[in-house]
């Protein structure tokens, strides 16, 4: 077992050559904003949660940089703010109602003891030659993740692996993807409303970025790095209105459910990223948004990649005057509620 108790919560070397690489991808793709110039001159401002893969994983990309430059003696620095990065431990109403509530997840608990996890029981029972009791579900997931674990890092066939075939990958997927579902994303208003901080924080920065600026005013970051984990990226995209299928996950459908667009595999994958691009252009600044260096459209926005920012701003108005941070998270109850809305 290769595995060792203080690799725990820390960042593999595979990890940070991945950081490395999108570093180095974005500043082939948006020269003028990262550039040499730009850091040297601490014009990019990059933030990170204080959790030590995350500081890893910003020294990665900062590294990244330098690769691309072929240059080593860049000085960098960076923040940590919790506050932004790791808003749902703040948020009272997440943390009491869904965090700590055991009812919150209850189609998880449902999926994990219904007839699809049972048959994979039995078929890796039947491989192992073990007693179907002395297969518990956790046993079968901790498995399976083993095997995806040295698939990631190590990019190596596991032995693990050969205990599951694809539809027992379908179905312990499914059970991941309900478990985000339900914990971070759609399934309780109050996951996304979580995210309202950073959310704001974006919108100050692109509003500064996009406005006619006075010759006594300070230029406008030309890049702003923000590193966190899959816990602050899914509630943000929840509140964008992101990966929302008009029917959703639960333990009783999962014949139904094969083409949803909530498959967190392609979501949140190791170093996963959220661009926000606003454009200078004639009519008024426009905004693209990229998952994964991905284009993808707004709802309610779909004719176009890069719409007008106003128009953005408008879609979210309701977001942008509202989604206090104080009164969703310590205020009223009944916005802890499950997500009813499809």
């Amino acid at each position: 077992m290769w595995f060792t108790e203080d690799m725990d919560g820390q960042l593999v070397e595979k990890g940070r050559d991945d950081l490395r690489q999108l570093a180095r991808r974005l500043s082939a793709l948006f020269p003028s904003l990262l550039s040499e110039e730009n850091v040297r001159k601490r014009r990019i401002s990059f933030l990170s949660s204080s959790k030590h893969r995350c500081v890893s994983s910003v020294e990665a990309f900062q590294e990244g940089l330098q690769q691309h430059w072929g240059r080593h003696e860049v000085h960098y620095s960076h923040e940590l703010d919790d506050h932004l990065m790791r808003f749902f431990e703040r948020c009272r109403g997440y943390v009491e109602g869904v965090e700590n509530n055991r009812t919150a997840l209850a189609e998880v608990e449902k999926f994990k003891h219904g007839e699809e996890m049972e048959r994979v029981r039995r078929r890796m029972s039947e491989r192992l030659g073990l007693p179907h009791h002395r297969l518990t579900p956790d046993l079968v997931e901790a498995a399976f993740f083993l095997c995806s674990y040295e698939l990631s890092i190590k990019s190596l066939h596991s032995p693990w692996c050969f205990l599951f075939d694809e539809s027992d990958a379908k179905v312990l997927e499914y059970k991941s993807d309900l478990k985000q579902y339900w914990k971070r994303s759609h399934g309780h208003v109050i996951s996304s409303l979580s995210s309202c901080p950073l959310f704001h924080h974006v919108f100050r920065t692109l509003d500064k970025a996009g406005r006619p600026r006075r010759s006594s005013e300070a230029s406008p970051e030309p890049a702003s790095v923000l590193v966190g984990h899959a816990e602050t990226l899914l509630p943000l995209l929840s509140l964008l209105g992101l990966y929302k299928d008009k029917t959703p996950p639960t333990a009783d459908n999962y014949s139904t459910q094969h083409g949803r667009s909530f498959r967190t595999s392609e979501i949140v994958p190791y170093a996963a990223n959220l661009l926000f691009v606003l454009y200078d252009c004639q009519r008024g600044p426009r905004l693209q948004l990229l998952v994964n260096e991905s284009p993808v459209r707004f709802p309610g926005l779909e004719a176009e990649d890069a719409p007008l920012y106003r128009d953005v701003r408008a879609t979210y108005r309701h977001l942008l005057d509202g989604c206090d941070f104080h009164r969703e998270c310590e205020g009223r109850p009944s916005g802890r509620g499950p997500n009813t809305e499809l």
